[in-house]
């Protein structure tokens, strides 16, 4: 997951409001149950020591959620009575509405609600073009498409020898419209940055695509056995989003796995555990966190400073460090900022558990890959 558009987050000094609101359930009476959730947010908040200003923002943006579309959900971030930052949530957050009041922005949930959300670019591909469709969590939307050759796409049944010029001619717009289709795919992808492209249409016609696409696309690229008219097609193109996250969390688990072998001096290509991450945080060595979210590590207290480098695991190393001011925070929290901050991504790795958790799991549920200068 690319963190970089919580950079806003990190441009205030806290405390911050964050706030999880579940906009997953809709009756009659919608409406009225968001206004009473905006109250009780709100509520809840001043107990843990909110300001007023920030108290009164969060309510008023929870109430102009009352006739919200959006399917899952919306988490808030606040501070100084201000809202900085309000991202749709691709799956409703668990356990309903939450709300936090602390030194640095609850981000550590956004990386299952918002991260393992794989964009894809559907192909509805015929014999003479395709249309692309594309999918999030969110929704779908028409992402263009592409118009090949009309004529001539069908075979005759004629067997006669003057009939087989004609079949080559079938045989060259077919190959045409294929490599076009494959052209208009990859710059859709990569207009849209998709991380996943699902082929849908007949064997051969996929088929035909697929070989003309980019090398550097053919680990994004998806078959689907359902036709573009069968009721099941949306429930397939689900399960094979499914797959990717998962298969993309088990090479994430994998290279994790094989990074903490040391090398011939000495060094590892992974870090576990909250002390040695913080060190790596402060050395700026962290190239792609790794989070189990609300695994035992992910709840320690850390002491951080103003700056996203100053943190430690005591309070009085902060001070050894030249740091007079410093707050008590969640580890997850403080090495996602950390990570946020010097470009490092991060990843959830619960698609892949918890059947292969036991060996290839970060300890206490926090790790990191490495870099090394």
């Amino acid at each position: 997951m690319d963190l970089a558009f919580l950079h806003p987050l990190y441009e205030h000094q806290g405390p911050w409001a964050s706030v999880y609101v579940d906009l997953s359930r809709h009756t009659e009476d919608t409406a009225h149950e968001r206004e009473l959730t905006a109250a009780a947010v709100a509520r809840e908040l001043a107990e843990q020591g909110a300001d007023d200003a920030t108290c009164r923002a969060v309510r008023e943006a929870v109430d102009g959620l009352r006739h919200a579309t959006d399917p899952h959900g919306r988490a808030l971030f606040a501070c100084a009575g201000q809202v900085v930052l309000d991202p749709p949530l691709a799956r409703p957050p668990y356990g309903g509405t939450t709300a936090d009041w602390a030194p640095l922005p609850h981000v550590a949930p956004l990386l299952d609600l918002v991260g393992e959300d794989p964009v894809c670019v559907v192909a509805y591909i015929d014999r003479k073009g395709a249309d692309f469709e594309l999918r999030s969590a969110l929704g779908s939307s028409n992402a263009g498409g592409v118009t090949g050759r009309q004529w001539p796409v069908h075979r005759t049944s004629s067997v006669d020898w003057s009939e087989r010029h004609f079949q080559l001619r079938v045989e060259n717009t077919w190959e045409h419209n294929a490599a076009e289709i494959a052209d208009a795919l990859a710059v859709c992808q990569e207009e849209t940055g998709a991380d996943l492209l699902i082929l849908v249409g007949d064997d051969r016609e996929r088929r035909s695509v697929h070989e003309r696409l980019p090398s550097r696309l053919q680990e994004r690229i998806a078959e689907a056995s359902r036709g573009a008219g069968s009721r099941l097609l949306d429930d397939e193109v689900e399960r094979l989003r499914d797959d990717h996250v998962r298969s993309r969390a088990r090479e994430d688990l994998d290279r994790f796995l094989a990074a903490r072998s040391r090398d011939d001096e000495g060094r590892a290509g992974a870090a576990e555990g909250v002390p040695a991450l913080v060190e790596a945080a402060r050395e700026h060595r962290i190239d792609e966190l790794l989070v189990i979210p609300d695994a035992p590590d992910t709840h320690r207290e850390v002491w951080i400073g103003e700056d996203a480098d100053q943190l430690a695991v005591r309070r009085t190393e902060l001070k050894t460090l030249g740091e007079q001011n410093s707050w008590s925070a969640r580890a997850d929290d403080a090495l996602l900022r950390s990570a946020v901050m010097t470009g490092a991504p991060a990843i959830s790795v619960t698609p892949a558990l918890p059947s292969e958790a036991a060996e290839k799991a970060p300890v206490g549920g926090l790790g990191a890959l490495l870099r090394w200068k």
